[in-house]
């Protein structure tokens, strides 16, 4: 008799069908895993061994042999333990075929026969709805099994509680979706002095989904800035927040069942180029997959490494990720908004000359040029952000709320929304093409204005197009239906921050 266990293997964010084949047979006692698996699947031949004889139950001395198929597809992670569990269970007489075959399996199993946590729950979940079949997994995790919306999830912690459910002896109570815990308050924009032009460029950059490049002293507000961001972006729709979770699924960071809150990532700038944009052994999603549909936040822009920022230019461009290595080739969704900050120089004091160091203003050229020029030019808009005035800081503020802020957001936010109904941006930062033709022609003034701007400026193309969304995104914010002459001199005034650089395409 050959026992099969349904399961799963992930390919980013895809689940691909995996059987679990289990046959025991006459012959020397050994236990063989076959089917391109890895280390950690290979491992599972002693965890399950140990789970058995914790609940009693002693391998057969004959001859085990796992195959995992389709053989062609390599195997990771320790969520086939319990697969192979139950099909040796089934292979035993322990447990009957007809009760498995309707599910789908994934766990780890402790040496004392627990059930822990892994990775890829949700979209495993989403797989089974998908093919009208239940879901085995982890207890802790049921809750986040539920949010699939499957009818029958069960959630055992340990290998006994499934064999005394499928045996009738103590049914299994189905999981309900987890409540997320209480989000977090946002931090206000208020508590912000002065730079009111920065407070602007954020409240535009957050209306249309736009990236942003602050640069100014240290101490100025920028990383204050950066991090009210979330406080002014509407929360996330119903199917931006799955897709986010899955992906923080397959990463093994979703710890309340789903994600309701915009993602803010903001690595330090000693992450590795794997660490960013995703990679590994594994190939695992790295930080701008994490930050799909919210901010990725990239402080001292000049200090990250080279290689990790030219990284970045595909996935601003196309919201995705491919990750190619000799063994492995997935894809990541990784449509983040770039929140970036520098200083003008290393020192920090350009523009102070009784601060600046002996090497200024040449110190300031080697500085910005660590950021090449077709990366600055995926960057919508360009804020200078000053030193704040001594009688700012003495002054009570008088500025908005963020709540007040983030109201203009989402009114602007719901007209894109009914613009894009049908195609496939949801803002204007994602419009391209015909499309942003379409709902960005300026004007005849707005036009005259933006080409003389663009030979002047030595714009490119994608410059260009940049320029039209910030505009259309300010005429959204005022609630214009077309877009004028002050939205494109306003656009035109976030374009560049660095004097005498001209900022070329490749």
């Amino acid at each position: 008799m050959v026992a099969h266990v349904n399961t799963v293997a992930f390919s980013g964010i895809d689940v691909l069908p995996i059987e679990v084949q289990v046959a025991i047979a006459s012959g020397l006692p050994t236990f063989t895993i076959v089917g391109l698996a890895d280390k950690a699947v290979g491992e599972s031949r002693e965890r399950v061994r140990a789970a058995l004889n914790a609940i009693g139950l002693s391998l057969p001395g004959k001859r085990i042999t796992v195959n995992l198929a389709p053989a062609d597809v390599q195997k990771e992670g320790t969520h086939f333990d319990l697969p192979i569990a139950l099909g040796l269970l089934v292979a035993m007489g322990v447990v009957a075929m007809d009760e498995i075959g309707q599910y789908l399996t994934l766990g780890e199993l402790g040496l004392d026969g627990s059930i822990a946590s892994v990775a890829g729950v949700l979209p495993a979940a989403i797989a089974a709805n998908a093919s009208d079949r239940g879901l085995i997994c982890p207890g802790p995790q049921g809750g986040e099994a539920a949010w699939a919306g499957g009818a029958d999830v069960l959630a055992p912690r340990s290998l006994l509680e499934l064999i005394n459910h499928f045996k009738g002896a103590a049914i299994l109570v189905p999981p309900q979706p987890a409540e997320p815990k209480s989000t977090s308050a946002f931090l206000d924009l208020k508590d912000i002095k002065g730079q009111e032009t920065a407070k602007r460029a954020l409240e535009i950059a957050a209306a249309g989904g736009h990236n942003m490049l602050m640069l100014g002293p240290p101490g100025s507000g920028k990383s204050m800035l950066a991090a009210r961001l979330p406080g002014l972006l509407p929360p996330l729709s119903a199917a931006e927040a799955l897709e986010v979770s899955m992906i923080h699924s397959i990463a093994g960071q979703l710890a309340d069942g789903i994600v309701r809150q915009r993602p803010f990532r903001d690595p330090h700038h000693s992450a590795s180029t794997p660490a960013l944009v995703g990679g590994g052994l594994r190939a695992k999603p790295g930080e701008i997959s994490l930050a799909h549909r919210g901010v990725l936040f990239l402080d001292e822009l000049p200090e990250f490494s080279r290689g990790s920022l030219e990284a970045l230019r595909q996935p601003l461009e196309t919201g995705r990720v491919a990750i190619a290595r000799a063994n492995v080739h997935v894809s990541y969704p990784a449509r983040f908004q770039l929140i970036a900050a520098m200083n003008p120089c290393r020192c920090g004091h350009l523009s102070d000359p009784q601060l600046a160091c002996n090497k200024a203003p040449r110190c300031a050229a080697e500085y910005q040029n660590r950021i090449s020029g077709p990366l600055f030019d995926r960057i919508d808009l360009h804020v200078d952000v000053p030193a704040v005035d001594p009688l700012d800081l003495a002054t009570p503020s008088a500025a908005e709320d963020s709540s007040v802020v983030a109201a203009r957001v989402a009114a602007a936010r719901a007209i894109q929304a009914a613009r894009y109904a049908g195609h496939n941006a949801v803002c204007n930062a994602e419009a391209d093409g015909e499309l942003l033709e379409k709902v960005a022609t300026p004007d005849t003034e707005g036009r005259a204005l933006l080409v003389q701007a663009a030979e002047k400026m030595k714009l490119s193309a994608r410059g260009y197009h940049r320029i039209l969304r910030v505009a259309r995104t300010i005429s959204d914010l005022e609630n214009a239906a077309t877009v004028g002459h002050i939205h494109i001199a306003e656009a035109l005034s976030y374009r560049r921050v660095m004097p005498g650089r001209t900022l070329v395409a490749d």
